[in-house]
C-alpha cells in the first residue's frame, strides 16, 4: 500500500496555490509523501516555481470541481471526475493512506463513505472538531455535524472514537468524556440525551456526565477533552463558537483603533495577542477527521491557507501511523 497522502488542490476557496505550497511544506517538514489532486497543467505551473523533491510527489488528474452550493451526494455519484472523488478514490485503491479537502463539507463525507466506506462495526462516522480551551488543552467535539439526527448507541460510538483520538493524536493520557446536555444533571435533557447518557455511564472511561456549553472552553470546573452530541447541535455550537470568536477579536481591534491610549496598550500586549489569536487559529490543526471510515479523512476550511494544508497533511500522516482505523474497529468492537 502507497503512504501517500492525498491533497485535493482545487475544492478550496483560494484556489490550488496554496495546497500546493502546504503540501510541499508538509513534505520537506515531515517527509510526507503527497499525491496533488487537480487540474494538471494548473499544478505543473505552480509546481515549477518550488524547490522540492520530485520523488516526493505525484499529480493526479482530475477536471472537475463540486462547489460548496451543489448537491453533496448527488454529485458525488455523477461527478466521477471532481477533485474529492478522486482523492478519496485513491484511498479505496491503496494508492493514498489518506486524503484533506477543504470544499463543500458535505461531498467530502459522502466522497469518503462512498469511496472507502465505514470501518467494520462503525454505525456512522463522526466529524471531531477541535476547540481550543482556556488552559491551553483542546476539546474534541464529536459529532460536529456529520449525523443531524443521531441515535444513542452511535453516540456511544461516537465516544469511543473521540476518546481514542484524544489519546492517541493530542496525547491526552487520560481522557475525560461528558455528554453536552442542558444542565448537569442526569435526567436533564431530551429523550436521545438521556438514553446516551445511560450508555455512555457503561463504558470503561472516564465519563464526567453532563456538562453545558459553557463549560466547553474550560472556564468552568467542569472540564472535558471528548464532548459527545448529535451532529445538529454539535454544528450549531461550532459555528457558533467560531462566530463569536471573530466577532471579539473585531470589537477588540475596532476599540483599540479609535484610542491612541488604547493602541499604546495593545502594543505592550502585543505578544500576549498573537499567543491567543494562534490558540484560536484553526490552521494550527489543520481540519477535522471523519472518524470512522475506512482510511484516513480530514476535512477542511473552505479558505484553508498553506498552513492548513501543511497540518492537514501532517495530520493525515499521523492518524495512518498510529494505526487509528484499527484501534477503531478493536474498540468498537469491544465496547459498543
Amino acid at each position: 500500500m502507497s503512504v501517500s497522502v492525498a491533497v485535493d488542490t482545487m475544492s478550496g476557496d483560494l484556489g490550488p496555490e496554496p495546497a500546493v505550497s502546504g503540501a510541499l511544506a508538509a513534505v520537506r517538514e515531515y517527509g510526507a509523501r503527497v499525491i496533488l489532486v487537480g487540474d494538471p497543467d494548473k499544478l505543473e505551473s505552480l509546481l515549477e516555481k518550488q524547490s522540492y523533491d520530485r520523488d516526493m510527489v505525484e499529480i493526479e488528474e482530475a477536471n472537475d470541481i463540486i462547489g460548496m452550493s451543489d448537491s453533496p451526494s448527488q454529485s458525488v455519484r455523477t461527478r466521477k471526475d471532481s477533485s474529492v472523488v478522486v482523492a478519496a478514490r485513491l484511498v479505496r485503491e491503496q494508492k493514498a493512506i489518506g486524503f484533506f479537502s477543504p470544499g463543500n463539507t458535505g461531498a467530502t463525507m459522502a466522497a469518503a463513505l462512498m469511496e472507502m466506506g465505514r470501518i467494520r462495526g462503525v454505525s456512522r462516522p463522526c466529524i471531531a472538531s477541535p476547540i481550543p480551551r482556556e488552559d491551553g488543552g483542546t476539546t474534541i467535539l464529536v459529532d460536529s455535524g456529520a449525523n443531524v439526527d443521531a441515535k444513542p448507541q452511535w453516540m456511544v460510538q461516537f465516544a469511543i472514537m473521540g476518546e481514542l483520538y484524544a489519546r492517541e493524536i493530542l496525547g491526552v493520557e487520560s481522557p475525560k468524556i461528558a455528554l453536552l446536555s442542558n444542565g448537569e444533571e442526569e435526567k436533564k435533557g431530551n429523550a436521545l440525551s438521556i438514553s446516551a447518557y445511560q450508555r455512555l455511564a457503561k463504558l470503561p472511561y472516564d465519563f464526567i456526565g453532563n456538562i453545558e456549553g459553557r463549560d466547553i472552553y474550560g472556564g468552568t470546573p467542569r472540564k472535558a477533552d471528548v464532548v459527545v452530541c448529535d451532529g445538529f447541535m454539535g454544528n450549531v455550537l461550532l459555528k457558533a463558537t467560531e462566530g463569536l470568536a471573530g466577532s471579539i477579536f473585531t470589537i477588540l481591534l475596532r476599540g483599540i483603533a479609535g484610542s491612541s491610549l488604547a493602541r499604546t496598550g495593545a502594543y505592550l500586549l502585543k505578544p500576549v495577542l498573537e499567543e491567543i489569536k494562534r490558540r484560536m487559529d484553526y490552521t494550527e490543526y489543520g481540519g477535522a477527521p471523519l472518524l470512522g471510515v475506512n482510511g484516513a479523512c480530514v476535512i477542511g476550511h473552505g479558505n484553508s491557507n498553506a498552513k492548513a494544508f501543511k497540518n492537514a497533511v501532517r495530520l493525515v500522516w499521523e492518524y495512518s501511523e498510529k494505526e487509528m482505523n484499527h484501534k477503531i474497529e478493536t474498540l468498537v468492537r469491544k465496547h459498543a
